[in-house]
């Protein structure tokens, strides 16, 4: 959090003064020393008095388009952070202006606490980029709180995350599906000063839409059919530690105002209770979607969205990380070999080859488990390439179908016979597929003795996947 002394000077350019006057209104709270520039002339002058180190731009000036201001301003400091408003929104400015470099984007009119939040938002990311930005010349690491890897992007990775840690603020994690989302709410958790508290994990898309609620706020006996005895939810859990919502987006559009409440009042009630508790957590959220366009889809709030969207964490697919496959690879290896009894040490050139090649679309989680499955299914010292699963020795293509033959120039065909009765009634033999799927998956897993990442090798797919159909097959 900023030092209570310390200020920024934000510079307001608006030219209706009575506008002026309620947004200085609105931020006197925060720490912040506010000049007003009524015009573009008087914009530029301050800076040249001395650099704002925010502004909040009016984009309709008297002496012209504050877009100009904004690329003057961004040409000076490519890092300094604008917020830009009008009354003359569309979709099209909106572009333009995030386009020239602005931070973020208002409406008028808007809520006091809208223009609060976004303006502390935006000086708060433009903080952690500084120390992002002195910290760049530092030796990279080869890998962070349970991290692995040293590709530059991974390097921002870490330093927001080490950042952001010593802070309250929420963090919001965005990445493709095994990128390690949730590895990077533990790291923030686990060198935070709240590691010694629980850090508790809410996975929005894996619970029903009509449990979540109580999966998060608890519930008292009677408050719905099944529910005998009082319970508390992850909130209450999560009390001095780490609430992580892992898939926010999938959240219901109800739940997501009482979730906004939550956030801004630390105060909720359990299911049929009309008790307020009371808890103090610390917000880590992830999602695989892209949270603004949910915001447009109308399917996420945006009010939620800017409460929760404060130190933004993009983790990079793992075809990004160049050489951290094989660093990956290998530890995955070691850590497998031990668990199953083997012997691998290491990979040939050419297994190297193939996992460099292979564009991983499952990122991270399908790289464990391809060499999980190689590790099960061989043995020896080296994993050769003919070793790793067919989908990665063939970069995850699908085999071109063979050309048809050209028909052969004869009589047409006689009209099939219709079919036997006998070959009618041997139909009825035929299974749903997802009833043969089942009685497979159950099967691998009585074989392997219940290890269900040994079953899940074996069958080809990941744990993730058998875990998720056997949790669906148990709610039939």
């Amino acid at each position: 959090m900023a030092d209570a002394a310390f200020h920024h000077r934000l510079l307001l350019v608006e030219d209706s003064p009575s506008l002026a006057t309620v947004y200085q209104e609105y931020l006197r709270a925060g720490p912040y020393d506010i000049r007003h520039a009524h015009c573009i002339a008087d914009a530029l002058k301050f800076a040249d008095q001395a650099m704002p180190d925010g502004v909040l731009l009016d984009l309709r000036l008297p002496d012209g388009d504050g877009l100009s201001v904004l690329r003057e301003l961004r040409g000076r400091d490519p890092d300094l952070p604008v917020v830009v408003m009008t009354a003359h929104g569309s979709v099209a400015l909106a572009v333009e202006a995030m386009q020239a470099g602005a931070s973020d984007f208002l409406v008028k009119p808007f809520a006091p606490e809208r223009l609060t939040v976004t303006v502390a938002n935006v000086m708060e990311r433009a903080a952690l980029r500084r120390q992002v930005a002195v910290l760049a010349a530092s030796a990279p690491r080869q890998g962070f709180a349970g991290f692995i890897g040293a590709a530059p992007a991974m390097q921002a990775v870490y330093r927001i995350l080490e950042n952001a840690a010593a802070s309250r603020a929420t963090v919001f994690v965005t990445g493709e599906s095994g990128t390690g989302k949730e590895l990077a709410a533990e790291a923030v958790h686990g060198i935070s000063p709240r590691k010694a508290g629980p850090f508790i994990a809410i996975n929005c898309a894996a619970i029903p839409k009509d449990l979540i609620e109580s999966e998060i706020f608890g519930h008292v006996r009677g408050a719905f059919t099944g529910a005998v005895a009082d319970r508390i939810g992850a909130a209450r859990a999560a009390d001095g530690g780490t609430l992580f919502l892992d898939e926010i987006c999938e959240m219901d559009l109800a739940l997501q105002g009482k979730l906004l409440r939550f956030i801004q009042t630390g105060t909720f009630q359990p299911v049929g209770s009309g008790k307020t508790m009371q808890t103090d957590v610390r917000f880590v959220c992830a999602t695989n979607r892209d949270p603004l366009e949910e915001v447009r889809a109308g399917r996420f709030r945006e009010d939620l969205y800017y409460r929760l969207h404060v130190i933004p964490v993009p983790l990079p697919p793992l075809r990004d990380r160049g050489d951290d496959v094989l660093a990956l690879a290998e530890a995955f290896l070691a850590k497998s070999a031990a668990e199953e009894g083997k012997r691998f040490l290491r990979f040939d050139t050419e297994a190297r080859a193939t996992l460099l090649r292979h564009t991983w679309p499952g990122n991270v989680r399908e790289l464990e488990n391809a060499i999980r499955t190689a590790v099960v299914l061989h043995d020896g010292e080296v994993v050769t390439a003919a070793m790793l699963p067919a989908t990665v020795r063939e970069g995850g293509a699908k085999p071109e179908p063979a050309p048809a033959p050209p028909a052969p120039v004869t009589a047409p065909e006689p009209a099939p016979p219709p079919m036997a009765p006998r070959a009618v009634e041997s139909t009825k033999r035929i299974r749903p597929l997802a009833e043969t799927e089942r009685d497979a998956i159950e099967e691998a897993v009585k074989l392997c003795g219940g290890n269900i990442a040994k079953a899940a090798a074996f069958l080809g797919i990941s744990p993730s996947t058998l875990y998720r159909k056997q949790e669906s097959w148990r709610r039939r």
